[in-house]
């Protein structure tokens, strides 16, 4: 609930601090004395729009603080403080504080981190609700109108919301195979050449590179048999130079005999050279791949994948994807009947659901209705009626939500068929429908402040007093403030305060406390005889809060 209020240079307004108490407050004050600024300085805070003109002439900006009591530790505004990395203590209180500099400019904070004003008016959503004889939101806006009514039957429509999601699910994966075998069946003939291909090259991951390696290895090779064929040759003429210096000393006789000897053994190592030269050019030669086999088996891989925009190594993995492609074409009626069996089955389940969930409803529906139309006649709307319309949509508007578009209609005169609320009632006659609306469903909704902006306008007498029961009621489950210009509606607030403006040149608005009994009766005096208070005045002011 709202515990604090803190004003600073929000027009009239030059410093105002406000603690407020649950249960049921009433706020009063001639017209004119600053009631719709408070509202409007407490809208800043919850994320209205800023405007300039709202800083008080003379300052350079204008702040408001309104601090949170939450009790409850699951409150939605947690969920969007999570989501928005706001790291916020759950068992503290919730402060927003707006800034608005008099250039236009304004700042946001929560628990002074500073935040979008999006997020800020997210979160005042979820804190309060304000409800005016001018409402442009709350009943007139038919979105609210099923969570309200939800809500009251206490439906989860996470469940169906999930039956719907597997059921969209489904539908999308049958649109795509049809769209995926439509298109493989117009490339059929590609599919097959292509795979015919790739089954004849038969690509292996990581084959480039080993070719590549291989390759290396093999131009290595080709130098190196140049080697030995040079080796070779230079072995034979040296092995002819020694023949001819050997026979030569032969011819010379036993004093060479020692170097004829070496020359033998040089013979000998030059052949046993000879035969290990030859060995390992044959092993060369005999090899398996041939540079030209593998420059031919490079090309065509890379060709292959440059006709398909992959990488080599992806080769084998797009063979097995045009390989599904086929199968689907030649398994497409198998896919599909499957596919369609899903769709069949998620959408019996949706729709099960959804019935459940139209039937409960509509059974909350007749339930809220007949209670809303108890408390119609002592708000002056007795020849009024409340309805809520649970109406089947069209298949292709269902959703999340079901299968129901929900809507309240009134009709406030008999034999006119009820409508929607903007058409038919009037700013005062939507005020005390909400009203009406909000004391049935006073354990619902996340909000646990209310505030009421003249509810009680164009009202009197025993009307009047019957708003004033109706908004005491609610208070019992909520925080409810009440801005009021009526007697009986003031006199039955728990707590009272009156809205003052003073000064003639500088114009400032107050607001203050009235506590003691007599300062209550003064008020309601006032509020009954207007700027002379009468003895009269004073004794039915008496006798209201008395009754109150």
């Amino acid at each position: 609930m709202l515990t604090n209020l803190v004003i600073k240079n929000v027009v009239l307004i030059e410093a105002l601090s406000i603690d407020f108490e649950s249960g049921f407050s009433a706020l009063t004050g001639e017209t004119g004395a600053g009631k719709s600024i408070l509202l409007d300085s407490l809208g800043l805070a919850l994320g209205a729009r800023s405007d300039a003109g709202l800083v008080r002439k003379g300052q350079d900006k204008a702040q408001v603080t309104a601090t949170f009591e939450i009790t409850d530790k699951n409150h939605d505004l947690f969920g969007l403080l999570d989501e928005a990395e706001i790291t916020i203590d759950r068992g503290e209180d919730i402060v927003l504080r707006r800034q608005i500099g008099a250039d236009g400019r304004s700042k946001a904070f929560i628990n002074d981190q500073p935040v979008s004003a999006g997020l800020l008016r997210q979160v005042g959503d979820t804190l309060i609700e304000i409800h005016g004889q001018f409402d442009t939101h709350g009943l007139l806006d038919a979105k609210t109108h099923r969570a309200m009514l939800d809500e009251y039957a206490g439906i989860d429509a996470a469940h169906l919301a999930g039956l719907w999601d597997a059921a969209r699910m489904a539908a999308k994966a049958l649109a795509k195979a049809q769209e995926n075998i439509e298109s493989a069946r117009a490339n059929e003939s590609y599919l097959r050449q292509a795979i015919e291909d790739l089954d004849g090259l038969a690509p292996q991951v990581g084959e480039e590179e080993k070719l590549g390696t291989l390759r290396d290895r093999l131009m290595k090779r080709d130098q190196v048999i140049e080697g030995l064929n040079a080796a070779d040759q230079g072995l034979g003429e040296a092995e002819n130079v020694i023949g001819s210096i050997w026979r030569a000393l032969d011819k010379i006789g036993g004093e060479v005999a020692p170097l004829l000897e070496a020359l033998d053994r040089a013979n000998a190592e030059l052949q046993e050279a000879g035969v290990q030269l030859r060995t390992i050019h044959s092993d060369f030669e005999d090899n398996e791949y041939s540079l030209e086999e593998i420059d031919d088996r490079l090309y065509a891989l890379r060709g292959q994948a440059r006709k398909h925009g992959c990488e080599v190594d992806d080769l084998p993995r797009l063979r097995e994807e045009l390989a599904e492609q086929l199968n689907n074409i030649e398994e497409q009626d198998d896919i599909l009947a499957g596919l369609m069996k899903n769709v069949e089955r998620t959408k019996v389940a949706f729709v099960a659901q959804a019935e459940t969930v139209r039937a409960a409803r509509v059974k909350a529906a007749t339930k809220m209705d007949a209670l809303i139309a108890k408390e119609l006649p002592p708000l002056k709307l007795e020849k009024a009626q409340f309805v809520t319309s649970v109406a089947a949509l069209e298949e292709s508007d269902w959703g999340a939500h079901g299968i129901d578009r929900v809507q309240f209609l009134v009709s406030t005169n008999p034999g006119r068929e009820p409508d929607a609320l903007n058409k038919i009632a009037s700013g005062g006659e939507l005020a005390r429908f909400t009203l009406a609306l909000k004391v049935v469903l006073a354990e619902i909704g996340m909000a646990a402040t209310l505030i009421f902006d003249e509810v009680d306008t164009g009202i009197g007498g025993s009307t009047a007093a019957a708003v004033g029961d109706r908004l005491a009621r609610l208070a019992v489950a909520k925080q409810i403030l009440v801005v009021t210009h009526s007697p009986q509606v003031a006199a039955r607030a728990g707590h009272h305060f009156i809205v003052t403006k003073s000064g003639t040149d500088d114009v400032k608005t107050d607001i203050v406390s009235l506590q003691a009994l007599d300062m209550r009766r003064e008020e309601v005096a006032r509020m009954l005889a207007g700027a002379e208070i009468t003895a009269e005045a004073r004794a039915a002011a008496d006798k209201l809060l008395e009754r109150a």
